[in-house]
């Protein structure tokens, strides 16, 4: 029987090609994810492997918002036996600017400035200078070798640098260094130790202090230094090591979910595929299969023999998809570094986890989508099989049917609940409701294929009157076979339609947030929301056609042992931004704490309530609520002012996250334009824009989010078109006969393509308005969950769901082309002669 299966296989070189192709596509994406995050993992690890080297002991702070390790612990860290050398670190963001005084651009990659030790200090060997000498004094840097190439700078240049906290500082490198390792984009710049301390420190605190022992071993000095500072976080350098790693592998692990989660859709797609085929191929040979169990095959035999066929597939399609894999991965790679994302090279990573898992997943999705069809094939009985009449019975509807209304029934039902409610509980309703639709769709859709497609038939067949009817009969005549070919499709547009929605609603949000809310003029911004550098506002403010520049600051403290965010304007906000107080004061000074009314409502709080906010250092600021105002998302739950923000967060948190800018009464705003783009020149990075400019930037960030997920999704739908072109060239081999037949009865070929098409078009578009229709329904439970969130508008993106609807129709004619082709060349006596 084995000889048997594999011979079968090499008769059907085509259809083997096909069906070993989605196998090939669904593997090569879950391969490559692991590849391409191996190999980031790999070398990430080799870039942080020299972290705190020569490090016994680091000293640092629990809290994210700390403001470091005081001076004056110094001495008392340096005086604990078994120390030999403290050294306190210091760094911060930067930006470079090179020789023509733009900003160097990262790609994506940190830029950031640290302390440089001189070797007398440093607890390890410096990185080696390759040209010029290290810094020595203030305004001297050192850059690596990554930042000399992007910026065009070397040893004696004079440029400035961006640091946000702090504004613009001229300096002139004095030397390049290397790291040893490629670090991609990364901007590194060296700055002599007093230079950093004032830079990137409130001149009281530093980062944390690395200590390094006189022989002592490291866990016994770790032991010393917890016992002497009981209130701080307490690591060996191996700790130290192994926590950046770790952070790392966190980060990089969400990207490899986030891929393998599209690579096991591409799967699950395919799943249906390999179905049908199989399901189409046993359907084909159930004269061979009856005439096996004649001659003395088992029903176990002929499972078996199914089943091996598939394994066969399965070990052949996931071993290419392997090959296919690695090569998705260096041509992912390839792209990022395209975009300079400024990602760092290494060796691709293939490890055996990889291949394992690849041939595993691979050859179980294709054993476990053939058993069904195995099992049915074992179940042929030996002399109904050889009638002509068998071969088109198929088995009732009516079970499955009922399921898919019940499970439909309870899905609509959860999905309205869901939506009507917010948060993680209201989401998860959401997707348990969303699962029961898509299987009420699976096993209802046969069913539902019949008026659908008899209706779309109707529609757009009618026009070819004979050669139409013909097709909208051919695409109902099995219904399972078009509901497992359509449904392909219908999962991958189902999700794009999904996505739609979701980019579609938080444009809506975004613009309507800065329509009612922004009243300001202009909006200063930095790049991609990464804060306008400290004097910005301050320049702005002085010009004689602006009334008010108001900074927005992010507020990250604990409340009740909780963690809560909140926003503080250094100005009076009634100018720049709309809303309503419910009850109390607008103004907000001093300790003065003003709430919105589901917060107040959530905890308890009313006017004159006292709320204790904790810094990173464990301080308390009292603050007292003094207004209520109505929700709104330009103002977070809570607001304080500038300077129980300047209280509260950390010297290095201090940068500006927008700017709000009031023109002047009487003032030319277009004019200001200008005016603000000329006082903001010097900070390089600064962005001057209006409400419209604003939200077009909100919207392109929102569009490459949209264009990554589309494009990843694309793999499913190319999958799902293979598999409408698989299922008509099998029912063009399983029609030969009555091709044949039309053909000899004089059917012209061109009239025998154009059945194929219109039969391909109805099967995509069925598929297709299944999908859409799912995807919009998902879309607007899971998008009505966020309205806690600041996305309260569920939009459809209407002109994508009609061009998603006649591109289905499209690419249904795309894919019967090779199969439409080969049915028009069908010989009519020899066809008709087949037994």
């Amino acid at each position: 029987m084995r000889r048997v299966a594999l011979r079968n296989l090499a008769a059907h070189k085509v259809r083997l090609a096909l069906t070993v192709l989605s196998v090939v596509l669904g593997t090569a994406f879950v391969a490559g994810s692991f590849v391409f995050t191996d190999t980031l993992q790999r070398t990430f690890d080799s870039i942080f492997a020299d972290t705190a080297q020569g490090v016994d002991v680091r000293v640092s702070t629990e809290g994210e918002t700390s403001r470091g390790v005081p001076n004056e612990e110094f001495g008392k860290i340096a005086a604990i036996d078994g120390v030999e050398r403290v050294a306190a670190f210091a760094s911060g963001p930067v930006v470079l600017l090179n020789s023509e005084g733009s900003a160097v651009q990262t790609g994506g990659a940190p830029s950031i400035g640290v302390s440089y030790l001189p070797p007398e200090k440093a607890l390890s060997d410096p990185d080696p200078i390759v040209a010029g000498a290290p810094p020595a004094q203030p305004g001297q840097v050192a850059i690596n070798t990554s930042a000399a190439e992007r910026s065009g700078l070397g040893v004696g240049d004079e440029t400035r640098i961006l640091v946000p906290s702090r504004g613009l500082v001229d300096v002139t490198v004095t030397g390049i260094y290397d790291t040893g390792n490629e670090t991609g984009g990364f901007i590194g710049v060296e700055f002599a130790e007093s230079q950093a301390l004032e830079l990137f420190t409130d001149g009281r605190h530093v980062e944390y202090v690395d200590v390094a022992g006189n022989g002592m071993p490291a866990t016994e000095l770790q032991r010393a230094v917890a016992a002497a500072m009981p209130d701080y976080k307490v690591q060996t350098g191996d700790e130290v090591r192994e926590e950046t790693k770790s952070e790392i592998s966190t980060a990089l692990s969400f990207v490899n979910y986030f891929l393998l989660a599209f690579g096991a859709i591409a799967l699950l797609v395919g799943t249906f595929i390999i179905y049908n085929t199989f399901s189409m191929i046993v359907a084909q040979r159930l004269k061979e299969l009856a005439l096996l169990r004649a001659v003395g095959a088992s029903r176990q035999q002929i499972g078996r023999s199914v089943v091996f066929e598939a394994l066969v597939v399965g070990i052949i399609g996931s071993a290419l998809g392997i090959v296919a894999g690695i090569g998705l991965a260096y041509g992912l790679r390839g792209l990022l570094n395209a975009f300079d994302l400024g990602l760092p090279e290494g060796s691709l990573q293939v490890g055996v986890r990889t291949i394992l898992i690849a041939l595993v997943v691979g050859v179980l999705v294709t054993t476990v989508s053939a058993y069904a069809p195995a099992r049915r094939a074992s179940k042929v009985p030996p002399v109904a099989a050889m009638r002509e009449e068998f071969a088109s019975t198929g088995d009732s509807l009516r079970t499955r049917t009922f399921l898919g209304v019940g499970l439909g029934v309870l899905g609509v039902v959860g999905l309205i609940v869901g939506a009507q409610g917010t948060g993680n509980g209201a989401a998860a309703l959401v997707g348990a409701a969303a699962l029961a639709l898509i299987l009420a769709v699976l096993l209802g859709a046969p069913a539902l294929s019949r008026p659908v497609v008899g209706a779309l038939g109707s529609v757009f067949a009618r026009p070819f009157g004979p050669i139409g009817r013909l097709a909208r009969t051919n695409a109902v005549r099995n219904p399972r076979r078009t509901a497992a070919t359509a449904f392909a499709l219908t999962l991958g547009l189902m999700l794009v339609s999904v996505i739609g929605v979701f980019g579609s609603s938080a444009k809506a949000s975004v613009n309507e947030l800065v329509d009612v809310g922004v009243t300001a003029d202009y909006i200063l911004s930095g790049p991609d929301m990464s804060g306008v550098p400290s004097g910005a506002g301050t320049a702005v403010e002085k010009l004689d056609d602006v009334r008010s520049a108001v900074a927005l600051h992010a507020v990250m403290v604990k409340i009740d042992d909780e963690d809560e965010r909140g926003v503080s304007y250094d100005g009076p906000v009634d100018g720049v931004l709309d809303y309503t107080m419910v009850e109390g004061e607008s103004e907000v000074t001093g300790t003065d704490m003003i709430v919105s009314q589901s917060e107040a409502e959530k905890k308890g709080w009313h006017l004159g309530s006292e709320v204790g906010l904790v810094d990173g250092d464990d301080n308390t600021v009292t603050t007292t609520i003094t207004g209520i105002y109505e929700d709104s998302q330009l103002l977070g739950p809570w607001m304080v002012s500038d300077e129980v923000y300047r209280q509260t967060m950390p010297a290095a948190s201090l940068p500006d996250i927008l700017v709000f800018v009031d023109a002047a009464e009487g003032a030319d705003v277009a004019h200001l334009r200008s005016e603000l783009e000329s006082a903001t020149e010097r900070f390089v990075v600064v962005q001057v824009m209006d409400a419209d400019e604003f939200k077009g930037v909100q919207a392109q960030q929102i569009d490459m989010l949209l264009a990554i997920l589309y494009g990843l999704l694309a793999l499913a739908v190319v999958i799902a078109v293979l598999g409408i072109v698989n299922t008509l060239a099998l029912s063009v081999v399983e029609r030969r006969r009555e091709i044949g037949m039309l053909r000899a009865v004089g059917m012209q070929r061109v009239q025998m393509r154009r059945t194929i098409y219109l039969e391909s078009m109805l099967i995509a578009v069925f598929g297709a308005v299944v999908g859409v229709i799912l995807g919009v329904a998902f879309g607007w439970g899971f998008v009505s969950t966020l309205a806690d969130q600041g996305i309260d508008r569920v939009t459809v993106p209407w002109g994508q769901i009609v061009a998603m609807l006649i591109g289905s129709g499209v690419v249904g004619v795309l894919a019967a082309l090779w199969p439409a082709a080969r049915a028009a060349r069908t010989r009519p006596l020899e066809a008709i002669s087949d037994l």
